[in-house]
């Protein structure tokens, strides 16, 4: 049966504990768990869900013990893992531990308290890095969750006003004129369906490319 109660994840965690060797005592001072095995110290706090009052509640009991774990239910289904992973990820970042108690009573151990040092990626700092320095301007407001103006998605509008503009051209000259050194291999991709290769290296644009390339306000060339 699934808990309906934070005491209901109580019993579990005693006994997990209990087998490791520890006194275990409830709602000790603000503490929901409190374990002690001679001078050390450990902390539980019980939830039936993560939330920013649980992170909140266990950070706060660090004042009182390295040593703090989170408690709560096993979570369900693919969408419950995805949510539960991310919510490790946050407790290790806070020096939580992290238990979950699934329908029968079993405890697992997913992340003990520590210190956290988080693994840099060179790879993504690199590519944001890139993105940061390729990009024209400032295109998009931060915080939106429409479409994003990327640098690639700048250097493909370039190409299309200059197809829409002169005609059919080889890319070795879009890329001159417009400076977009990827063009070819931009138009040739054709990720937006913006272009059209008409013969060997050289390319013309769309429809889509031409409304694309259209400047806010003005019309269409029909």
């Amino acid at each position: 049966m699934s808990p309906r109660a934070e005491t209901d994840l109580y019993a579990p965690v005693k006994a997990w504990l209990s087998g490791r060797g520890y006194d275990v005592k409830g709602e000790v001072g603000a503490a929901d768990v409190v374990a002690c095995l001679g001078e050390d110290m450990l902390i539980v706090e019980l939830k039936l869900g993560f939330s920013l009052v649980l992170l909140q509640q266990a950070v706060a009991r660090q004042a009182m013990c390295d040593a703090v774990y989170v408690a709560v239910p096993r979570w369900r289904g693919k969408a419950g893992w995805k949510a539960f992973k991310g919510n490790i990820g946050l407790c290790k970042r806070l020096g939580l531990g992290v238990l979950s108690v699934d329908p029968g009573g079993a405890v697992q151990l997913h992340a003990e308290p520590g210190v956290f040092r988080p693994r840099k990626s060179a790879v993504k700092r690199g590519r944001l890095l890139r993105e940061f320095s390729t990009r024209t301007g400032d295109p998009t407001q931060g915080g939106t969750n429409g479409q994003v103006m990327t640098a690639y998605r700048q250097d493909a509008l370039a190409c299309a006003a200059h197809l829409a503009a002169t005609g059919p051209c080889k890319g070795a000259e879009v890329a001159r004129v417009t400076g977009v050194g990827r063009a070819t291999a931009i138009m040739a991709a054709n990720h937006r369906g913006w272009f059209a290769r008409v013969a060997r290296g050289v390319y013309d644009v769309t429809e889509a490319g031409r409304a694309a390339a259209q400047p806010p306000g003005e019309p269409t060339a029909g």
